[in-house]
């Protein structure tokens, strides 16, 4: 059966199930949950009472269901990164072993219901036999990312339990320039936080002063000083991103990348099609789709054609060993901004 975050942290506060799935990209929420789990369970011991299984023993679980747990009422067993929910495309029925722990899970469930907590942990799952006989039996929960609003709620919330201030403009920058990623999130709000003390204020300077900000971002900020000619605030970005052990292949790549997708809203907004589907933006990224017409209104087509062809020109060169790929980035900026 289908369960959403909420309804799942809030039941394992209270009573754990005999069988679980969870998986999804939202990895901090995932963890959070396994975590309450374990602290629902109380006491482990592991090998005695708390089983950890992944792909390399994953043929074990079986025997280590039916091993009683010596002086305790129950097991905890933990199945992380399995292989189990991979489905062959090219085959209808699952592995040997995806169909027998299918079977078993199916057939014995009254023995996990008896003698374990069986929690399956994956990142991301194919719905394969193993994956229908748990949907069956047991509670299954995709923690997707969240969206922005989802993200600042969660940041709003941790500034108020250290009883720091910090108003939606100032989290929604940081969300902008840190990424989505709830992990990362954190740990930048735990540093502001600890910078502005209780009762202080974390403010967009302090954003600017203390949080890393994702190279996606970084790029924006780029390509900003790249439309209205500041070539010297351009390089500048350029030098502060291998200054920070960026790889320069990968400030090239996602600089062809960016500008492509501009390249693609403007054709969006040219032929009046919806730029989230055409960008293939995720739920969580619907944010993006004002500074990406922003961009596109500084850029002619022409322009942004020639830009893609250079940069392709150059990891092309760059690749035959014909050119050093900073000076060819360099000299594509200051180029365009001659």
């Amino acid at each position: 059966m289908n369960i959403d975050y909420d309804s799942l942290f809030k039941s394992v506060s209270t009573e754990l199930k005999p069988l679980y799935l969870i998986y999804g990209e939202e990895q901090y929420l995932v963890d959070t949950v396994v975590n309450k789990i374990k602290k629902t369970f109380g006491e482990m011991l592991l090998g005695i009472n708390f089983i950890m299984i992944d792909e390399s023993n994953v043929e074990d679980m079986i025997s280590d269901i039916e091993m009683p747990a010596f002086g305790y009422d129950k097991k905890l067993i933990i199945v992380k990164n399995s292989g189990l929910f991979k489905k062959d495309g090219r085959k209808k029925a699952g592995s040997p072993v995806q169909e027998k722990i299918a079977t078993y899970i199916k057939e014995n469930f009254d023995v996990i219901e008896e003698s374990v907590i069986l929690v399956f942990v994956e990142k991301e799952v194919d719905k394969n036999v193993v994956f229908e006989a748990i949907d069956k039996k047991g509670l299954v929960c995709n923690i997707e990312e969240l969206k922005p609003a989802q993200l600042l709620k969660k940041l709003k919330t941790v500034c108020s339990l250290y009883k720091v201030n910090c108003d939606d403009l100032t989290l929604n920058y940081l969300i902008e320039t840190s990424g989505t990623n709830l992990q990362n999130l954190m740990n930048e709000i735990r540093k502001l936080i600890e910078h502005a003390g209780e009762n202080g204020k974390i403010t967009i300077q302090d954003v600017n002063d203390l949080a890393i900000k994702q190279i996606e971002s970084i790029i924006f900020d780029l390509t900003d000083n790249l439309a209205t000619k500041k070539i010297d605030k351009a390089l500048e970005i350029l030098d502060n991103m291998l200054y920070q052990k960026e790889p320069i292949q990968k400030i090239l790549v996602t600089l062809y990348n960016h500008f492509k997708k501009v390249y693609i809203c403007v054709m969006a907004v040219e032929m009046k099609k919806d730029i989230v589907n055409t960008l293939n933006l995720k739920p969580n990224q619907t944010f993006l789709v004002t500074k990406y017409k922003k961009q596109a209104s500084y850029f002619k087509k022409e322009d942004l054609r020639k830009l893609l062809e250079e940069f392709s020109n150059l990891d092309f060169n760059y690749k035959e060993g014909k050119i050093d790929v900073d000076v060819g980035l360099r000299t594509i900026l200051c180029n365009y901004c001659s």
